[in-house]
């Protein structure tokens, strides 16, 4: 066993002015003393930060490390409910493979050739209306959220004429800001139209994921925590990418302008996004008994902090880690996780961002910031999906 680990104290929450793409300068030190740093978390118990490649990796497919919300050990004498039925992202299995491998079996090659052709429809009635109301927009509002939206709501198979307020509580539900009041009003709405919606579709199913569902052994409330799910992992995740990646191309003309000229490395370009912004940043798993890592011991019940920005940015996997280079093979990056719990959606979300950013980039030649980089307004650290809250650009007409 190694003595003396790194410590992290208070846990890094900012980053550096100038760098929203870098990770903060705190764990980006953590990971070149060692891959393995003691913290304490914000509730006050003592944990461990992980953010080497190898090791975030090692723990993610590691049985010994439990998902399960209930195991979480972070806050002093409380004890966390276990996840409610359905929200398989907080289960391991046989609760985990129970809900997911249904799913899986929907997301089917006619289901995604089907959703390729929607998606590219749906890009480009975002890139007429952005253009017809131009020369200027929000990319969030008009462009990066709509997309991913609108296409989780035929996943589900929410009525059009229903959308505009499923939609808009769903965009106070994603806002990025844990603490606003508005959080857990749009929680519960959400929730409430689910489970309605759910009861609409046995009795009336449609060519939709959760009118399929109905016909499992899955319960009504199960089948809610699952659309809960496919929003939280289909939506957020998608939308920031797509926001916080146009941010980062504006500001690295020279890919920019690269993917431009050649759309063929458009693959390797969201995957390159994917490692690069890293907008899933942390995750985190509890030890169900001692485990030795990285030359430490990991004792059992201890609940660690898997730092996936860091590990995607580690020089010992990527070389030049901190250099956006949509030319490089990012293969094998965390971006979507990896193990059992490796993003369901994850080819969904490739698709959709290989129709959206060279739809986009194709549409608006002159596509560049409306504001100082510096003036972009960021979602804050603390927030489960980092991004932009908000992204204007302008283009000459």
């Amino acid at each position: 066993m190694n003595a003396s680990p790194h410590t992290l104290s208070p846990l890094p929450t900012e980053r550096r002015p100038g760098c929203p793409f870098d990770p903060p300068q705190e764990l980006i030190e953590a990971r070149e003393q060692a891959p393995l740093s003691r913290i304490t978390h914000p509730g006050g118990v003592p944990g461990w930060m992980i953010t080497g490649y190898d090791l975030v990796k090692s723990v993610l497919a590691d049985p010994r490390f439990s998902s399960r919300k209930e195991l979480l050990n972070i806050v002093a004498d409380f004890e966390i409910p276990p996840a409610p039925p359905g929200e398989f992202l907080l289960m391991d299995d046989p609760q985990h493979s129970r809900y997911r491998k249904p799913l899986i079996a929907k997301f089917t090659a006619r289901r995604l050739r089907l959703l390729t052709e929607r998606i590219e429809q749906i890009t480009t009635e975002c890139l007429d209306a952005m253009e017809k109301a131009g020369p200027s927009a929000d990319l969030v509002t008009a462009f990066a959220k709509p997309i991913p939206t609108i296409v989780i709501c035929e996943l589900l198979g929410v009525p059009y004429d229903q959308r505009a307020s499923f939609e808009e509580q769903i965009a106070l539900f994603m806002n990025g800001e844990p603490s606003d009041e508005e959080l857990l009003a749009a929680y519960t709405a959400i929730q409430q139209y689910l489970a309605e919606l759910v009861v609409a579709k046995r009795a009336h199913p449609t060519d939709d994921v959760l009118s399929e569902l109905t016909g499992s052994d899955l319960t009504d409330e199960e089948l809610q925590g699952i659309g809960l799910i496919l929003l939280a992992a289909g939506l957020d995740t998608t939308a920031n990418v797509l926001a916080l990646g146009t941010f980062a191309l504006l500001q690295h003309p020279e890919q920019l302008a690269a993917l431009r000229a050649d759309p063929s490395l458009t693959d390797k370009a969201v995957e390159e996004l994917m490692r690069y912004l890293s907008v899933a940043k942390t995750f985190m798993r509890t030890a169900t008994e001692d485990v030795e890592l990285g030359g430490q011991l990991i004792e059992a019940g201890t609940t660690v902090l898997l730092s996936y920005n860091t590990a995607n940015r580690d020089p010992e996997r990527f070389a030049d880690p901190h250099t956006l280079d949509i030319r490089r093979q990012a293969g094998g990056h965390l971006g979507f996780g990896h193990g059992a719990h490796l993003c369901l959606g994850a080819q969904l979300a490739r698709i959709e961002m290989r129709i959206a950013f060279p739809a986009l980039l194709e549409r608006f030649p002159t596509l560049r910031l409306a504001v100082p980089a510096e003036e972009v307004a960021l979602r804050p650290e603390a927030a489960d999906i980092y991004g932009v809250k908000s992204l204007p650009v302008t283009w000459d007409v």
